[in-house]
């Protein structure tokens, strides 16, 4: 996929973007435990996984 919408993804649907970028495992799991506790918190790791 392209890097610009999954960044865009990543701002808005955090979880689905680092899904699609790194599949199931344990970048999925922190990112959804961030975005339950603090939305923002996955935002920018969404964005950090999707860039690295």
């Amino acid at each position: 996929m392209s890097k610009l919408i999954l960044i865009i993804l990543a701002i808005f649907l955090p979880p689905i973007s680092v899904f699609l970028k790194s599949g199931v495992g344990k970048d999925l799991l922190i990112n959804i435990l961030l975005c339950i506790f603090l939305y923002v918190p996955g935002i920018i790791h969404a964005i950090w996984v999707v860039t690295k």
